[in-house]
């Protein structure tokens, strides 16, 4: 093994020689590229884990690059999904770790499979609803994850031992309910995402090391503007219905057919089951309707009032209405059912 590149994670004693083998070893699941995800996924490759697999459905735009640190405009400027991008520059920052982009949105049907096998999960999706799947997959499995949520200056995390110690759904029972501030209504600042993912990333070291009593135990919290920290004991319920009964109701849903998503102004849809496109000869016939730009992984069509954004699989991100009807209905006539 080549230390030079770690040496000084090495001098750091609860990692030493030993440790760093370790970690060399060892894999990661990161579940949504954007700010969180780019923030671990740029931790964890350079600290030398040794397998880190992305999964994320999006691409990347301009708005993004005040926070998401691996992007940069030419990303935003050539339309690539955020693993592809994510991908690319961390084979550039080290290229002995086996890096793994995945073009794709995370649901029942497919989540087993994205995560089986791994160490750690860390998560940077952007919804509850995800959440809860993440959890009841890794909860199924047998697999640590480590939830993470940021927004304005706030950001909160938790790591989850399955059988060990309180899962999501111990801690929250139910999704939140009402209105709830998001990225793209209340904001967010680049300080908020790094002590959010910092905290993550500690903490799957210690999972990935073996040294799971010097993890947290609690669900943390910190608003960096108004200087609030929260500790909170997570206390697992032993009656609780996912790690208590398991019950894995979210996992059983298998895929949505749409989901808004995270105050963008788009609604995504899909298929129950994928579909192979043509993006050449799709990208023929739209451009009748509007301007269209594409790439190797995706094809974004620009209408009077409404942006397509196309993949290989048959999902659409449907830009310009929340009305998951009204992207059902521009989807069947553009892209055909």
């Amino acid at each position: 093994m080549d230390t030079s590149k770690y040496s000084r994670q090495i001098l750091f004693s609860p990692i030493g020689v030993g440790g760093q083998r370790k970690l060399l070893e060892s894999k990661a699941v990161i579940l949504g590229c954007g700010a969180l995800g780019t923030a671990q996924a740029n931790a964890l490759v350079r600290a030398g884990v040794g397998n880190v697999r992305i999964v994320d459905r999006d691409f990347v735009e301009e708005s993004n690059l005040q926070r998401q640190m691996l992007f940069d405009e030419a990303d935003a400027k050539a339309n690539l999904p955020k693993a592809v991008a994510a991908e690319r520059k961390l084979r550039q920052i080290n290229s002995a770790a086996s890096v793994e982009g995945i073009v794709a949105d995370a649901d029942g049907s497919n989540i087993e499979e994205f995560i089986e096998g791994f160490h750690v999960v860390l998560d940077a999706t952007d919804n509850f609803e995800t959440r809860y799947l993440l959890n009841d997959a890794a909860v199924k499995l047998g697999i640590p994850w480590i939830y993470g949520a940021v927004v304005a200056s706030y950001a909160a995390t938790m790591t989850i031992l399955p059988g060990r110690t309180a899962c999501l759904a111990c801690v929250f029972p139910k999704s939140p309910q009402g209105m709830h501030e998001t990225c793209d209504t209340a904001g967010v600042i680049g300080p908020a995402v790094s002590w959010g993912a910092a905290i993550q990333c500690t903490e799957a070291f210690k999972i990935l090391l073996g040294r799971q009593t010097e993890l947290h135990g609690s669900l943390l919290a910190y608003d960096l503007w108004s200087n609030r920290f929260q500790q909170i004991k997570a206390v697992r319920d032993l009656e609780c219905r996912v790690c208590g009964a398991r019950e894995f109701a979210y996992l059983e849903r298998g895929a949505a057919s749409h989901v808004s998503m995270c105050g963008r102004n788009s609604v995504q849809i899909h298929q129950t089951e994928s579909r192979a496109l043509d993006l050449a000869a799709l990208k023929a016939r739209l451009e009748r309707f509007g301007p269209v730009l594409a790439n190797d992984f995706l094809l974004k069509c620009s209408l009077d009032l409404y942006e397509l954004t196309v993949f290989p699989d048959g999902r659409v991100i449907v830009k310009g209405t929340q009305d998951p009807a009204v992207a059902r209905g521009l989807y069947a006539r553009y892209i055909g059912t």
